[in-house]
């Protein structure tokens, strides 16, 4: 059975508010939309002159733990390895990415003056690269190149309202963010985000920092479909979360940390991530996860080619190695998120290893049709609400 991380993959570790990173809402205003001339690249100026044909390499940012290593030797990508002995293509695998909204302050300078940023792919959330794809500052991928994209990605991920037909991003893993519980300690089942609210759970709650992150199951809890949710079901949400922690319910708000109070004991119930808690299960088995009944958001993390990446051609080539099935199960079997290629489900299902043919009817990897129905995609902060939601939600949470 591939071994799992040492320590889960972090999503989101102590994310940071935009306004934080970039130091104030003008900033933000400036670069989160996409109408604003200093930032905007048109279609035409994107492309640069691609190297592919004669230089056989690309650098990929991406965050840690977020690929499968050799369990005896954590500097060998098996997949990634493969790879590059298929096509002769070197990798520069940088595992720089720890915050969302850290990366996009670093390589933002370049991309709005129209510079190259040194990577050839990069690996995002989806709520930022609706960012992005808004300011023009990725590229148009040759589906036509990408043959095993367009056959095997997952269509409940294939089309964001941000970029229809996934022609600007690639999903690399998805997720869900729902509720995980300590069901021993506990004493019961948790069956929606109203449960979070009950008397035995008061200062044993934990909700997710991020307003990215948090917002959208917050809503489900409401009954709200999540796909074209509206500014008073925002600040509805902020009124009920204001009312919380007037009550003293919610013990405090976390990035990634939140797994460290559910395995302490301190906390009992928290928003949670599906990739996470699979991680967690494998030495407590009394955590569990919960889709709501109201529903649970699905997300994604991925691929994007910046605007002026030298290896482009190369970029895509890698894209689709990893949408083969017999590679994507190789990396779903050691990632434990949501795979974004359901026909790997059968790759792992005919699995001589007992443990590894298992992981293929864990619906948190790969979703069940009943799961699947209370699944949606949260449509993404435009950039004029961002700054108004940022402020409430931040002042909420003391970031």
């Amino acid at each position: 059975m591939p071994q799992t991380p040492k320590a889960p993959k972090s999503y989101s570790p102590s994310r940071r508010s935009l306004l934080r990173a970039l130091g104030g809402t003008a900033a933000l205003g400036a670069l989160a939309g996409c109408g604003v001339p200093a930032a905007y690249v048109k279609a035409g100026d994107r492309a640069g002159a691609d190297l592919s044909a004669t230089d056989k390499r690309l650098t990929w940012a991406n965050w840690p733990l977020y690929i499968d290593t050799d369990d005896n030797d954590e500097t060998k990508r098996p997949t990634l390895d493969a790879f590059e002995k298929r096509t002769g293509i070197s990798v520069d695998y940088i595992e720089e990415i720890n915050d969302n909204d850290e990366f996009f302050g670093k390589i933002s300078p370049a991309l709005m003056n129209h510079q190259q940023t040194g990577r050839d792919l990069i690996v995002m959330s989806d709520w930022m690269c609706a960012r992005f794809v808004r300011l023009g500052w990725v590229q148009r991928m040759d589906r036509a190149a990408q043959p095993n994209v367009a056959k095997y990605l997952d269509p409940q991920l294939g089309s964001p309202a941000f970029d229809p037909g996934r022609r600007y991003t690639v999903p690399w893993q998805s997720g869900i963010t729902g509720i995980a519980y300590n069901h021993r300690k506990l004493g019961r089942e948790i069956r929606s985000v109203s449960d979070l609210w009950a008397s035995d759970l008061k200062g044993r709650v934990t909700l997710l920092s991020g307003l990215d992150e948090a917002f959208a199951l917050l809503m489900q809890g409401n009954g709200v479909d999540i796909t074209q949710w509206t500014a008073d079901d925002f600040h509805k949400v902020c009124d009920q979360v204001r009312t919380q922690i007037s009550r003293k319910q919610i013990r405090r708000f976390t990035g990634n940390d939140y797994t460290k109070d559910l395995v302490s004991g301190d906390v009992l119930a928290c928003q949670a991530y599906s990739g996470d808690v699979i991680q967690l299960q494998a030495d407590n088995p009394d955590i569990r996860f919960v889709v709501p009944e109201q529903g649970a958001e699905l997300w994604a993390d991925s691929l994007m080619i910046p605007d002026l990446a030298r290896h482009k051609t190369n970029a895509e080539k890698l894209i689709d190695y990893y949408y083969d099935p017999e590679v994507a199960a190789e990396l779903a079997a050691w990632v434990n998120y949501v795979c974004p290629v359901p026909a790997a489900q059968d790759v792992l299902a005919a699995s001589k290893d007992k443990d590894t043919a298992a992981l293929a009817e864990n619906p948190l990897i790969f979703p069940d049709t009943t799961m699947r129905k209370h699944l949606a995609i949260a449509r993404d902060i435009t950039s004029t609400e961002r700054v108004e939601f940022s402020k409430e939600w931040n002042a909420i949470v003391g970031l």
